[in-house]
């Protein structure tokens, strides 16, 4: 595991690929409609009252909580600032880096791979993005447990989606969406067979939860332990080149 010259790139590119236009993730609107109508009402309600001061603490108090929740999901429109993405794999998530490790994955591959985890906390952006260009392989789901995210034994026994990605050059790369402690909904719009490009997303997880991502062990790695990422925007890796 290396880090080169090559992860330092930050060239902006013209090329924009298709793209899910939308600053609010649709998994909340549902939630942020129905909680606001909730909210107004019981706040027109304190209103009536004679004194104001349950009003303003409900509103210091609920309204912040609000804030929060749309914080949680919000989804910005990001495009990958470099036009060539040949061998690159982009974090398929906001949070930070808690694992990069060798391991033995004997569930697809029968090998050992590099493993790149980011863990997503409550406040950040809980949309997922695809890692790398390509064609998706398949699609599967695993129930489970909801241990800690950070956990190592997270990524093999909670809750998970499985998406594995072929690159052009055909290289296979799973990105894994892991459910955590608290979140309880995983949902994956990767569909199999689709052809699939960085700045699309590939799901979303509501609340703190945390990805995986396999890679072959000659990738060249680009970021650090405890580093912050942002999805779509932040190079985790370099594939090598077939």
């Amino acid at each position: 595991m290396q880090v080169g010259k090559a992860c330092n790139d930050n060239i902006m590119g013209e090329k924009i690929k298709k793209l899910k236009k939308i600053r609010l993730h649709r998994e909340g609107t549902d939630t942020l409609v129905w909680s606001l109508i909730a909210l107004a009402a019981i706040a027109l309600l304190l209103w009536r009252l004679d004194t104001k001061l349950p009003f303003w603490i409900f509103l210091a108090v609920f309204g912040t909580i609000y804030g929060i929740v749309v914080n949680f999901y919000r989804c910005p429109i990001r495009y990958f600032p470099k036009e060539d993405t040949d061998g690159i794999v982009v974090a398929p998530a906001d949070g930070k880096i808690v694992v990069i490790e060798e391991v033995e994955e004997n569930k697809y591959f029968h090998d050992r791979r590099l493993m790149i985890s980011i863990f997503m906390s409550p406040l950040n952006v809980h949309a997922n993005w695809f890692p790398v260009d390509g064609k998706v392989k398949f699609v599967r789901h695993q129930n489970g447990n909801y241990h800690r995210a950070w956990l190592p034994k997270a990524s093999e026994e909670n809750e998970r989606s499985d998406v594995m990605i072929t690159t052009p050059d055909g290289t296979d790369v799973l990105c894994r969406q892991i459910a955590g402690a608290v979140a309880r909904r995983i949902v994956t719009y990767a569909k199999e067979g689709e052809d699939c490009y960085i700045d699309e997303h590939l799901g979303f997880i509501k609340l703190g939860s945390r990805v995986d991502v396999y890679l072959p062990l000659d990738s060249e790695v680009c970021v650090k332990m405890g580093q912050s990422t942002t999805g779509d925007q932040t190079v985790i890796a370099h594939l090598k080149k077939n």
